[in-house]
């Protein structure tokens, strides 16, 4: 048996070594390597990879100067030209590999572009790493809203901290009607938040006009944004003018600032800031401890240590909270809690257990998700790239053996091999920026992205030229080793005219292309079935034929008189008012609710509590399980609570109308319990609740009994403008409003649907062409088999059922990673749908179909060709 060196060692070896030693120095290796491999093949082969090693140092390397001579430059000039001749000759090969490839590129790009804006969200700040926005934990999950109190009293006691500062979004924050002291129309303008000067040191917000020190130090002052400023002062400076807040004349705000628009990559949106200075939204707001409307954002001092920091402000809740928080069970909550300090470039893409923080959110799961699907479909385009060139090996065979036979050594031939690559790798990138760049407007509408193609970008072209050499090496590294390889004498025998050689490596490559394939297919079924279910459940309220009008705080004490107005409509069923909707992006109320009594131990409830009218469980639709409604008759309700049976079953209280419960602010009295119904997103489980009587103004909505929508709203319409005749009516519709909180849900079917049906056909381009390729290499194969009498269908199975073998093993493998990333995606919902077996089925007859008639093109023009032309050569 003849034994060999380790081949790697071998041909490196071979190739730096330089030639008038090469001989000696590889036939002492070799003497040794022999010698020591009777007695220890494995020492041997450790011996020889030392020695080539130790040799590989100055005096015994060759020189690399020639390859930058002209006559090696001629030599590349005509490596690109049978390149280019290649291209042209084998059109629809090329078609495929540069085709594959570009939209794996495209792919790639667009999705490149998408993470890129998800992660530079809030990185804009100079002083970024010193920014936090602050948040209190406990084992019960997080919150943010805090007294008014806070952020003075951090100012004081805390040196380490250098500004702090605190906005609040409800309480006339968030959308407002908006107009000029001298018009008479208002817009509807979105937003508006209210925060102290601090803030806009803290944010680093850039002034054009105004005093940057002391824009908010007054009362009633406000900062609006450039494009705002263009908007309502067109023709003069916005500075001194007053704009008033919802035809409220005790709501006139003088303009002391312009600022730069706020930026698409910051968390918090905003356009109007109105003052915080001397601001008490009712009496003893600003001096209660019990109170928390606030977010509190803060910057540190160069050096301070977090973790410290975050213990030393925990100290407050003893100092400042607990004093003024009655009862054992809210002691015991209080002293559960804890601060911690979020850094500002982590709020939009960790949402840190929160519910209703009032601003975007990414998911980094999702970001790297969609990063993981770029590469994949990448690496499909590459694998194809791959698949392609080792399945032509017959066709370059006779190529390789004569360069080979004239002189032509490997190491060139690997040159020529990736020079060829990385033509085509240089065409796709050209083509794949293209697509990139014309798909980009649809791409934008399906993630809900302004996206912009970087054209200016200094990293464009460096991206191009570093990517079209990388992926050009790495795609052409295998192709340009394997077919390097093929030996003369091998060639001329025919020994590798099948090109059976590599069949394997192909063969695993295809299953990997599926694979991904099969992934992405599952996905996509289960979140579909997962949007089905959330929009079909029942929701535990009537969604339907609800119209909501919005913006209604404007009416002030003419609400009620519009509410019965409305009645009086022959199309209007019920009518409520609150700002309370079972919908997200609506008023939310979070405290706490326990039962009355001094020797009642139970913790406290964390819960919603909602301001609503008598007319509201009608309206709805919610259904009573106990007890009864509110009642405008019964004088006492003012003081009654209704509670959802998640609440009586936190409460533990199984006979629970006429029991007291308590608040932080008061006792009330449980006079019903209604079905739980959801009010937020199927990701979220249901909280208990408490729903009180009350006023929330901000919405009115209208339970509609008619088909005839057109003919009801504009009865509104008119009622409407009779009392507010300088506002436009703003409405939607409860059902479309429910909907839309799950648009993430339908863009990340549509995406996982868009790239699944990517990745399938740049996998079934490779699986065409490599048919095709087996075609022909069984060509003579398939004529001696018609000869003999072969039928149609035989051919025909001969030819797939290799293909649709490697479909199978690729369902297999993709089956179980598939289930285990949907079932971690499905564990965000607290009610969510069941991955059942016939999503596998379908995904796997999908998988199976496809490839059938992928190759059934070339199967039927195979089994169909006249074998006298295919045997007339031999």
């Amino acid at each position: 048996m003849k034994i060999s060196p380790p081949k790697r060692a071998h041909q490196f070896l071979r190739w730096f070594c330089r030639e008038d030693y090469l001989e000696e120095i590889e036939g002492d290796l070799m003497e040794v390597f022999e010698k020591q491999y009777e007695n220890s093949p494995r020492k041997a082969n450790r011996q020889f990879i030392c020695s080539v090693i130790r040799y590989f140092r100055p005096g015994f390397i060759k020189s690399f100067k020639n390859s930058f001579q002209p006559d090696s430059f001629a030599m590349y000039r005509n490596y690109f030209k049978i390149a280019w001749r290649n291209l042209l000759r084998q059109k629809m090969y090329s078609s495929i590999k540069i085709g594959g490839f570009a939209l794996g590129i495209a792919a790639c790009l667009l999705i490149a572009l998408f993470v890129k804006q998800e992660l530079s969200f809030d990185q804009h700040y100079r002083n970024g790493d010193r920014i936090f926005r602050l948040l209190r934990e406990s084992g019960r999950g997080a919150g943010l809203h805090f007294p008014s109190l806070l952020a003075e009293v951090i100012r004081k006691e805390y040196p380490e901290i250098e500004k702090a500062g605190h906005i609040l979004q409800n309480f006339g924050a968030g959308s407002n009607e908006v107009r000029r002291t001298d018009a008479t129309e208002s817009t509807h303008e979105e937003g508006l938040i209210f925060a102290d000067q601090e803030m806009l040191q803290i944010l680093e917000v850039p002034f054009i006009k105004g005093d940057a020190e002391n824009a908010l130090m007054q009362p009633n002052t406000m900062v609006i944004t450039q494009n705002k400023a263009e908007k309502y002062f067109p023709n003069g400076d916005a500075i001194g003018k007053q704009l008033i807040m919802n035809n409220d004349s005790t709501r006139i705000y003088t303009v002391t600032g312009v600022v730069k628009d706020c930026p698409a990559s910051s968390h918090l949106q905003y356009d109007f800031v109105m003052t915080l200075y001397q601001k008490e939204f009712w009496p003893g707001e600003r001096d209660n401890w019990g109170l928390g409307n606030y977010i509190v954002y803060l910057r540190v001092k160069p050096g301070t240590e977090i973790t410290k920091t975050e213990k030393k402000l925990s100290r407050l809740l003893d100092k400042y909270f607990l004093p003024g928080v009655e009862g054992q069970n809210a002691k015991d909550w209080v002293k559960s809690l804890h601060f911690k300090l979020q850094p500002i470039d982590d709020v939009y893409i960790n949402r840190a257990g929160l519910v209703g923080d009032g601003v975007p959110h990414g998911d980094l799961r999702f970001i790297w998700l969609f990063a993981s699907i770029a590469v994949f479909i990448l690496l499909i385009a590459t694998i194809n790239f791959i698949n392609l060139a080792t399945a032509r090996s017959a066709n370059r065979a006779k190529e390789v053996g004569l360069r080979k036979v004239v002189g032509s050594r490997r190491i060139n031939l690997i040159k020529q091999f990736l020079t060829e690559s990385l033509a085509y790798s240089f065409f796709s990138f050209v083509l794949g920026f293209a697509l990139a760049w014309l798909a980009l407007p649809a791409f934008n509408q399906l993630v809900a992205k302004s996206l912009v193609f970087p054209w200016s970008s200094w990293w464009l072209m460096p991206s191009l030229v570093v990517g079209t050499f990388v992926v050009g090496l790495l795609a052409g590294i295998y192709p340009s080793f394997y077919l390097s390889s093929f030996k003369p004498v091998q060639v001329f025998k025919g020994a590798v005219s099948l090109g059976s050689r590599g069949s394997g490596t192909r063969g695993s490559l295809v299953v990997f292309q599926f694979a991904i394939s099969v992934i992405l297919i599952i996905g996509t079924i289960v979140i579909d079935k997962q949007m089905k279910y959330v929009l079909n459940t029942k929701l535990g309220y009537d969604k339907d034929q609800v119209l909501l009008l919005e913006s209604t705080n404007t009416l002030g004490d003419k609400t009620s008189v519009f509410k019965n107005k409305l009645l009086r409509l022959h199309d209007v069923k019920y009518v409520s008012v609150s700002g309370f909707l079972p919908i997200e992006g609506t008023r939310r109320n979070n405290s706490g609710m326990w039962k009355a009594g001094k020797d009642e131990e139970d913790r406290v409830q964390q819960s919603q509590h909602w301001n609503v009218d008598v007319d509201y469980l009608k309206t709805f639709g919610i259904r009573l399980l106990n007890g009864r409604d509110f009642s405008e008759k019964i004088a006492s309700d003012s003081q009654a609570v209704i509670i959802n049976q998640s609440m009586a079953d936190a409460l533990q209280l199984t006979d629970p109308i006429g029991q007291h419960v308590k608040t932080f602010a008061g006792e009330w009295t449980v006079i019903g319990v209604v079905e739980d119904f959801h009010y937020q997103s199927m990701k979220e489980k249901i909280m208990p609740m408490g729903i009180y009587l009350g006023k929330s103004q901000q919405t009115i909505s209208v339970k509609l009994n008619t088909g005839n929508m057109q003919e009801a709203i504009a009865s509104i319409s008119k009622v409407w403008e009779k009392f507010s005749p300088n506002q436009t009516i703003r409405f939607s519709f409860l059902d479309q409003s429910y909907a839309k909180m799950y648009d993430d849900i339908k863009r990340m079917g549509w995406i996982f649907a868009a790239f699944a049906t990517l990745a399938i056909i740049v996998a079934c381009l490779g699986l065409f062409a490599l048919s095709a390729f087996m075609v022909e290499q069984r060509r003579k194969e398939i004529s001696i088999r018609l000869v003999l009498g072969a039928s149609l269908n035989s051919i025909f199975q001969l030819l797939t059922k290799n293909f649709l073998r490697l479909v199978m093993i690729s369902l297999v493998i993709a089956a179980p990673v598939a289930w285990y990333a949907m079932h971690m995606w499905l564990q965000d919902y607290a009610y969510k749908t069941e991955i059942n077996w016939q999503i596998f089925a379908i995904a796997g007859l999908m998988a199976v179909m496809i490839a059938l008639v992928t190759v059934s093109y070339q199967a039927i023009r195979a089994a169909l060709m006249k074998p006298a032309e295919s045997l007339r050569t031999d």
